[in-house]
C-alpha cells in the first residue's frame, strides 16, 4: 500500500509541477512579440494572482480532504489542469489570460496540503522510510518540471507557443488516469478527524513557525527562477528559447538527483548540515546569477542553484513530518505550503515592477540577499529546529472536537 501511494503521488507531483512550468515558461515569447504580456510587471501580476489563488484554495482543499478520498482530489485536479492547458492558447486578450492561469493555479492547489501529509501518515515513526519518501516525491516533481522545460522550449521554437500547452494537456490525461488508478481501493480516510478550527490551525502553525523562514526561502527560488530566469536567459542573454528550456531542464534536472539522494545524504551528514550547506550555496548562486554580466558563468550558477534549491524541499518536508502529530499533517502541509505561495506571490510582483525600472537581473539579486538572511537566521539553531524535537505527548494534545 504505501508503495502504491508513493507511486501515484510521484506521477501526480510530476503532473502538478510541470503544469505550473509550461505556461510560464512561454511568457518570455510573449513578451518578445508583444503579445498579451508587454511589460515584466504583467509577469509579477501574474505569478502573483496565480499564488495567492493557490493560497486561498489550499484551505478549502483541506476541509474536502476529510470528507472525500484522495483519489477523486485527485481526479478532480487533473483534468482541471489539462482544461485549463487546453484553453489558454485562446487567450484573445490579457485580461482572459489572466482568468485562465488562476483557473490553472486553483486545479494545481491540490497536491501539497494533502497527499505530501498522506506521504508522511503512511510512514509515521519510520524515520529511515521517510527521508526516502519524501526525497523519491519532490524528485518526482523536479522531474516533471525537467520534463515541461525542455519540452516546452522545444516545441515552442519550433511550432509556436500554443503547441506546448495542447501537448501538456494530452499528457495529463494520461498521467492523471494512470495515478488514480494506482491509488484504487486505497482508502486515504483518517481514524481522527482533527480540529478544524481557526483555534487549532493556529496552534498547528505555532508548531511549525521554527520552519516558515525556510519555506519562505523555497517559495521566493522557485518564483524567482521560474518566473524570471527564462527571460534573463531568452532577452537579456539572447539565448534561443529551444536552448532556454535546455538550461532550465538541466536547472531541475540536477535538483531531480540531488531530491533523490537526500535520504543518503540525511544520513550521512545529518539533516542540519545537508540543510545549512543547501542554503549557503544556493545564495551564492543566485548574487551570481544577479551580479555576473558573463553568460557562461551565470549560467552556471543557475544549474548549480537548482541542486542546492530542490535539496531544501525534501528536506523540510521531513522536519515537518518529524515534528507534527499524525492528524495535524494536512494542516500542517498546507501552512507550510501557502507560506511558500505567499513569498513567492510577494517577491515575483515586487520583482517584475522594478526589473521594468532597473533590470531582470534584479530578483536574483534581492532573492541572494534575502536568502542570506535565512541562512544566517539556521545557522546557530541546534538540532531541535531540523526534526529531531519530540512530536507532542498524548497529554500536551488538545481534546477531540466534540461531534
Amino acid at each position: 500500500m504505501k508503495k502504491r501511494i508513493l507511486l501515484s503521488a510521484s506521477l501526480f507531483h510530476a503532473l502538478t509541477d510541470a503544469a505550473t512550468i509550461v505556461t510560464p515558461t512561454i511568457f518570455p515569447i510573449l513578451y518578445s512579440q508583444a503579445f498579451l504580456i508587454k511589460k515584466y510587471s504583467q509577469v509579477g501580476l501574474l505569478s502573483n494572482l496565480g499564488l495567492i489563488t493557490t493560497i486561498l484554495i489550499q484551505f478549502w482543499v483541506v476541509a474536502l480532504s476529510f470528507r472525500h478520498e484522495y483519489r477523486w482530489l485527485m481526479l478532480a485536479s487533473g483534468l482541471g489542469i489539462c482544461l485549463a492547458n487546453f484553453l489558454i492558447p485562446f487567450s484573445p486578450s490579457f485580461a482572459v489570460l489572466m482568468l485562465l492561469f488562476v483557473l490553472l493555479r486553483a486545479f494545481t492547489s491540490f497536491y501539497h496540503p494533502c497527499v505530501i501529509a498522506w506521504i508522511s501518515r503512511s510512514r509515521a515513526g519510520l524515520g529511515r522510510e521517510l527521508d526516502d519518501a519524501m526525497g523519491i516525491q519532490s524528485g518526482s516533481g523536479n522531474l516533471g518540471v525537467l520534463l515541461a522545460f525542455i519540452t516546452t522550449g522545444y516545441i515552442a521554437q519550433h511550432y509556436g507557443w500554443k503547441a506546448p500547452l495542447f501537448a501538456w494537456a494530452a499528457v495529463g490525461l494520461l498521467i492523471t488516469a494512470v495515478g488514480v488508478m494506482v491509488i484504487n481501493g486505497v482508502s486515504s480516510r483518517q481514524p481522527v478527524k482533527p480540529d478544524l478550527s481557526a483555534r487549532n490551525w493556529l496552534r498547528v502553525l505555532r508548531k511549525v513557525s521554527h520552519l516558515l523562514p525556510g519555506f519562505f526561502f523555497g517559495g521566493m527560488g522557485w518564483s524567482v527562477t521560474v518566473y524570471y530566469a527564462p527571460s534573463l536567459l531568452h532577452n537579456s542573454f539572447n539565448i534561443p528559447m529551444g536552448r532556454t528550456g535546455v538550461y532550465l531542464a538541466l536547472w531541475i534536472g540536477l535538483g531531480t538527483i540531488t531530491g533523490y539522494l537526500y535520504g543518503f545524504w540525511s544520513r550521512k551528514f545529518g539533516r542540519k548540515q545537508v540543510f545549512l550547506t543547501s542554503l549557503a550555496g544556493a545564495t551564492a548562486c543566485l548574487l551570481v546569477i544577479g551580479l555576473s554580466l558573463n553568460r557562461t558563468l551565470s549560467v552556471t550558477a543557475l544549474l548549480l542553484f537548482g541542486g542546492f534549491l530542490l535539496m531544501t524541499y525534501p528536506s523540510l518536508h521531513t522536519f515537518v513530518g518529524s515534528t507534527v502529530r499524525e492528524e495535524d499533517q494536512t494542516q500542517a502541509f498546507s501552512w507550510i505550503s501557502n507560506i511558500q505561495m505567499v513569498s513567492g506571490a510577494v517577491i515575483s510582483l515586487v520583482s517584475g515592477f522594478l526589473s521594468d525600472l532597473l533590470s531582470i537581473r534584479f530578483p536574483f539579486i534581492l532573492a541572494g540577499f534575502l536568502s542570506l538572511g535565512v541562512f544566517l537566521f539556521y545557522l546557530p539553531k541546534d538540532h531541535s529546529y531540523f526534526g529531531a524535537r519530540e512530536i507532542e505527548s498524548p497529554a500536551e494534545q488538545p481534546a477531540p472536537p466534540m461531534v
